[in-house]
């Protein structure tokens, strides 16, 4: 990040029309001092955290889309990044009919130095900061001590974001957003102003695959055939471990390694088609594996069986050293060990 630079921002007041609230035009491209451009950089760059990326979209044709069109006038021209950023803030302004949305700061940004793709390119970032914090500021002086509140940002986190690198212009750019929009707002942010979709890349490959093979695993297998929970935490174990060790997934590996039992692949190959028809998309046989999306699916591949109220059992190797009978007593699991700590 130390060659990334912001090299033109401008800054407008984008409130919500539906509730009578301002919108501010600033006058003129805001000017930063070496610092303030190094601490808005490290704050604008460093809030992207996820490896999850988008494109920009347009049901008919790409060029349609507005934020990508005016964007892309930016990247051709940055010397009118200001008249650019008052028509994508208008832009904004028109999209905030929703009466639960908020308004905000609004920060057009333009950077130089990305590292993305082959080459370092420049991006603009389009920033909405809704939400303001109070921060206790504290005097001294041979008097004594002050106090008093100021409200103001924090730099730890931002409500709503975009990246949009000038990579793949062609594909819809490579974009990376940031919306912490609450539950009960309308999606106004990614889908009606930024309209964008994710890109079908290693990580979303990766996300969905698993996401298939957890949901059948944990949710579908069971109503396909008798399966008692042991034999069912087992196989969702082997999946997470195959994704998790190898670097590529390889779709006849997995259900070889894996499942392994014809019928059941044939199940399977029968939810992940219904599952890709719904949503409308067609994952690879075969994809790079990303570790950022594994990691991030971990939680989900549960290997806990809950016994009544009583009991969790964790299982997280061997099989073969669970055995599972009845008697009368009751239902009860055998585990071998060697050691207990």
């Amino acid at each position: 990040m130390s060659d990334v630079k912001i090299s033109g921002l401008a800054l407008h007041y984008v409130g919500n029309q539906a509730n009578d609230e301002p919108f501010v035009l600033s006058p003129k491209l805001f000017a930063l001092d070496e610092e303030m451009n190094a601490l808005l950089t490290d704050y604008f760059i460093g809030s992207f955290k996820s490896e999850e990326r988008f494109m920009f979209h347009d049901d008919i044709d790409l060029g349609m889309n507005r934020v990508y069109r005016l964007v892309s006038d930016i990247f051709d021209n940055p010397d009118m990044l200001y008249d650019f950023s008052v028509d994508i803030a208008t832009y904004l302004y028109e999209n905030c009919s929703h009466p639960k949305i908020k308004g905000g700061d609004f920060y057009v940004v333009h950077f130089t130095g990305c590292g993305v793709g082959p080459e370092p390119c420049d991006a603009i970032g389009l920033f909405k900061i809704e939400n303001k914090d109070l921060f206790l500021t504290v005097e001294h002086d041979e008097g004594g001590f002050d106090m008093s509140t100021v409200e103001g940002v924090s730099l730890k986190k931002l409500d709503k974001g975009c990246l949009i690198y000038n990579y793949e212009r062609e594909k819809g750019y490579y974009v990376a957003v940031v919306d912490k929009t609450n539950n009960s707002e309308a999606a106004y942010w990614i889908d009606d102003f930024l309209h964008v979709l994710r890109r079908q890349d290693a990580y979303f490959q990766t996300e969905n695959m698993m996401t298939i093979c957890r949901n059948y695993l944990a949710e579908q297998l069971p109503q396909d055939f008798e399966v008692c929970r042991a034999d069912q935490v087992d196989l969702l174990n082997k999946s997470f471990n195959f994704f998790k060790k190898q670097p590529k997934f390889e779709m006849e590996q997995f259900q070889q390694q894996v499942i392994g039992q014809p019928q059941v692949i044939e199940k399977f190959n029968d939810y992940r088609q219904k599952y890709q028809d719904e949503r409308q998309y067609e994952l690879d046989e075969t994809f790079d594996l990303n570790p950022s999306a594994v990691k991030k699916q971990a939680r989900a591949f549960k290997s806990v069986i809950k016994l009544d109220k009583n009991f969790h059992v964790y299982i997280h190797g061997n099989r073969e050293l669970m055995e599972q009978g009845e008697d009368a007593h009751g239902k009860f699991y055998k585990i071998y060990y060697k050691e207990e700590s």
